[in-house]
């Protein structure tokens, strides 16, 4: 059921009921990858939607401007986040059966650098970080995504932007973090999540990190995947 969170055709929620359980659900706020271009669109996460509310989770599946022809990039990608998380709050505050004490941002890649950006003004409680980006200037650096960075930044970036627009220059986000990674991810390297997790430990945020062996990039969105059954088991996922 696709609710609108903005005038933008992008700005919709895909919003996914529980097909099982009784009472307020949990809630799980995904948010996909595609180094945030408009290739790329929020139906890569619909077979987690499709596992999670088979679990009894309510799923809000959201899409953002994106870069290309979409009308995305910085800061208005992330400010399209923040504004369904919004409404998300607003949602909660008028509809009996969401439970805001587990309200979990599931992001893959750049959903994953979306979600660390903006989980700690909002109403999640927790951020599973898929094989994440969280170091724009790292990234940048490296050409990674075909050189993702410059159609999402600009094409000069300042040291400024680059700081406000990297997760790991913006430690603590003060809430518990799940951050898991493919030690064979060869688009987003494993190393970026290493020495983010020591980073934010170093910090003072929780986290709790899951290094999977033989894993590639997309094994962490794979529902029958080591990698996700990683992410259920910590998240009591049954």
């Amino acid at each position: 059921m696709p609710t609108a969170y903005g005038d933008h055709p992008s700005q919709i929620i895909h919003r996914h009921e529980p097909r099982r359980g009784a009472g307020p659900a949990p809630v799980a706020v995904l948010l996909h990858g595609g180094w945030w271009r408009d290739l790329h669109d929020a139906h890569l996460m619909d077979p987690l939607a499709e596992d999670l509310t088979a679990a009894g989770w309510f799923v809000w599946n959201i899409e953002y401007r994106r870069t290309g022809t979409d009308g995305g990039g910085w800061p208005q990608t992330a400010d399209d986040v923040a504004r369904a998380l919004d409404l998300l709050t607003a949602t909660a505050d008028r509809e009996d059966g969401l439970d805001t004490s587990r309200v979990v941002a599931i992001g893959h890649s750049a959903g994953g650098h979306l979600a660390l950006l903006t989980a700690a003004d909002s109403l999640v409680t927790s951020v599973v970080a898929l094989a994440p980006i969280t170091d724009m200037r790292r990234c940048a650096d490296a050409g990674l995504g075909e050189d993702a960075v410059a159609p999402f930044l600009g094409p000069d970036p300042t040291p400024e932007l680059y700081t406000e627009s990297s997760p790991l220059r913006r430690l603590p986000i003060g809430v518990p973090q799940l951050i898991v990674h493919g030690a064979a991810d060869q688009r987003v390297p494993v190393e970026h999540s290493r020495d983010y997790v020591a980073a934010a430990r170093a910090a003072g945020d929780p986290v709790e990190y899951r290094e999977i062996a033989g894993a590639d990039h997309f094994a962490v969105i794979d529902p029958a995947h080591t990698a996700w059954r990683t992410v259920r088991d910590v998240l009591g996922v049954r």
